[in-house]
Formats: C-alpha cells, structure tokens, sequence
C-alpha cells in the first residue's frame, strides 16, 4: 500500500484526523495534484484551525504555482495562527516567506 492510500485509509477512520490530513495534502502537492492538495489544506483547517503547518504548505504550494495574492492569504491567516498559539518559529518563517511575496 502506498503512502497516500494508507493516509486515505486512516481519514476514512477518523475524517478529522488533522496529522492524516496534511499528510494528504502533502503527498497530493508532490504529485502535482495541485488542486486536489488545497482543498485538502482546506478542509485540515476548517475542522483544525490551529493547525499552523497548514497555513505555510498550503502558501507555499500556491506560491509555486504562481498564485501569489492566494498565498499572501493564506500567510496573514498563518502568522494570526501562530501568533495565537505560541508558535513563534512557524511566525518567523511564514512572515519572512510574506516578506519575500508582499513586495
């Protein structure tokens, strides 16, 4: 069974398992499913939104494909996260990838 298979297995247990979810939205970002990858960071951060990882991947894989004012987005929404949750590394690095984008 592939990676994407066993995540898809443990979502079908458990639909709010947050670590299952990104899991998904990663292994789908690096097929290249891109569309399918977001909306699953979609749905990780409606059931979880201090799920702080989220916000960056999902930035980055807009940023990747050009969508930049999605990912600026989505990094304002991020550092809210981890400002409210104490996550001051995931700040650091989601306000610099802002710095980088909001030029």
């Amino acid at each position: 069974m592939d990676k994407l298979a066993g995540l898809k297995e443990i979502l079908a247990l458990d639909p709010k398992n947050s670590f299952a979810r990104y899991g998904v939205a990663m292994e789908l970002a690096g097929r290249g499913q891109i569309d399918e990858a977001l909306a699953e960071f979609d749905t990780l951060l409606t059931n979880d939104p201090d799920y702080t990882a989220g916000y960056f991947m999902a930035a980055q894989t807009l940023a990747k494909q050009q969508r930049v004012p999605e990912a600026i987005q989505r990094l304002k929404d991020g550092i809210s996260c981890a400002a409210r949750t104490g996550n001051r590394h995931a700040l650091s690095e989601m306000q610099g990838m802002l710095d980088e984008l909001d030029r």
